[in-house]
């Protein structure tokens, strides 16, 4: 991690399904503690995967992101932070640290998989607060319908 950058701890409010322009799409919303919340695209797996570990739903199989976790574990390994630190061309990247006996390896992935598997290790979930900054809204963008959020 670029420590000479600024970062702030997120949560993950969930996942929704975000009408922007009339284009639906699964989203997951961040939030940091102001309340302004951040929506990052994100893949219908990807979506099925962090929700249900935020509504807490076990599956009668495991997912990819559960199979990676239980890898890490095994391997003795923790995961440490995920972080979203870049935007280029409206796609966000991250890094999923991990450590084994004190050494940190990082990771490049998307922001879907770091958070959900940063999720099933309760390790925090940072971003660039430059970037947060820029990317987040107030509640009151978001509006609710019977096809999703709706982004105004």
């Amino acid at each position: 991690m670029n420590s000479a950058k600024d970062t702030k701890t997120v949560t993950v409010k969930g996942v929704f399904m975000l009408n922007t322009a009339g284009k639906t799409m699964p989203s997951v919303m961040l939030e940091d503690d102001t309340g302004a919340f951040m929506p990052i695209t994100i893949g219908n797996t990807e979506a099925v995967s962090i929700n249900s570990v935020v509504k807490e739903e076990t599956m009668p199989r495991p997912l990819t992101h559960d199979l990676i976790d239980s890898i890490i574990k095994r391997l003795g390994m923790k995961v440490e932070i995920a972080l979203i630190d870049e935007k280029i061309d409206d796609i966000y990247y991250a890094r999923l640290t991990l450590s084994k006996d004190g050494v940190g390896m990082e990771f490049d992935a998307r922001p879907s998989d770091c958070i959900a598997i940063a999720l099933r290790d309760d390790a925090p979930i940072l971003i660039d607060t430059e970037l947060f900054n820029e990317s987040s809204m107030s509640k009151d963008k978001f509006h609710s319908s019977r096809d999703g959020i709706i982004l105004e």
